[in-house]
């Protein structure tokens, strides 16, 4: 199964319609199965007296609070309409997280068959009640959870009406950019084995190799945030690829997905060609009379491998030469 691969443009349009098209347009360009968005009402995300993250700090208006940031990224749904047309044209699905109940009922409204839950929720209960009685396919991010919370979200939305087999969840580390040591790879796999999930993972650290190695580790689903040019004003843009290394990314997770293969250990086409120059055979050592008793003065093992194989030595060695023999020639 193809590994689903998420372009999060997330707020990185900036609250621009005509931004948000180009990231979908570079999406749809480095071949990922996915662009998503985010949706919120800033007067239902966040109270007015809300500190910004570091990160955001660093990346804004230092003078701003984290509402007035949110309330100039909000897209309306008059944007949501004309997104996800523009989706189809480039034949990318749309896919947005929500922060609030309006904006999940929005969502569904406008048809999402995949929810994706934001680490943020995964201990809002009336949340998880409310995307889980959809029963459709849910994509959860887990950064800052430890597995008892993980489980207690996945009960509250198997309760709620979604299949376990229609949940994925995510590992991730909520830091922008994530340190390299705090990413931990192999928590995707404790989380597939302890709650028998399919896992995928939501990267947050500079460049492409730890997602690759995710999708090289069994990751289903990867995420990662994009962004036109990361120098752009914005609390995610710094944490982002830019264009030419989303295009890389999704290149080397598909060069990965062929390079994992069935797991089945034989002979591959392209190699088989090479055995009979590779491998050895049985071949006289010196010139043989027929009649004479094959052994080791006589016999030894040298390439090409179309002859008999050396795996049959102990069997051909006290045999009757049927003929002469010159140096080096198959037995």
């Amino acid at each position: 199964m193809s590994v689903f691969i998420i372009a999060e443009a997330g707020v990185n349009h900036n609250g621009s319609l005509e931004l948000a098209k180009r990231l979908i347009d570079i999406a749809a360009v480095a071949g990922a199965d996915a662009v998503k968005f985010q949706t919120f009402r800033a007067d239902k995300l966040v109270s007015k007296t809300a500190q910004k993250a570091e990160y955001q700090q660093q990346t804004t208006d230092a003078k701003e609070s984290q509402y007035e940031m949110i309330k100039r990224l909000e897209l309306d749904e008059t944007a949501h309409h004309e997104l996800i047309s523009y989706c189809k044209t480039k034949n990318i699905l749309f896919l947005s997280t929500p922060f609030d109940h309006d904006s999940i009922e929005l969502l569904n409204n406008l048809g999402m068959n995949i929810f994706k839950i934001p680490s943020g929720e995964i201990t809002n209960l009336p949340y998880l009640c409310h995307i889980g009685s959809f029963r459709k396919e849910v994509i959860l991010s887990t950064g800052m959870a430890d597995l008892g919370e993980i489980e207690d979200a996945l009960d509250i939305l198997i309760a709620s009406g979604t299949p376990k087999e229609q949940i994925t969840v995510l590992h991730a580390t909520t830091e922008y950019p994530c340190p390299i040591e705090d990413v931990n790879l192999r928590a995707m796999q404790t989380i597939a084995v302890a709650f028998g999930v399919k896992a995928g993972y939501s990267d947050h650290t500079n460049g492409i190799e730890v997602p690759i190695a995710a999708v090289a580790m069994g990751a289903s689903v990867i995420e990662k945030h994009f962004t036109l040019d990361c120098t752009m004003d914005g609390p995610d843009h710094k944490a982002s690829l830019e264009p030419d290394e989303l295009i890389a990314m999704v290149k080397a997770i598909r060069n990965i997905e062929k390079a994992l293969g069935t797991g089945i250990k034989k002979p591959s086409p392209s190699e088989a060609k090479n055995m009979s120059v590779a491998r050895k055979s049985i071949v006289a050592s010196r010139s043989i009379v027929k009649g004479e008793r094959l052994c080791a003065e006589n016999i030894t093992v040298k390439r090409p491998g179309n002859g008999i194989n050396p795996m049959r030595w102990d069997e051909i060695i006290g045999t009757i030469a049927l003929q002469d023999y010159q140096e080096d020639e198959l037995i």
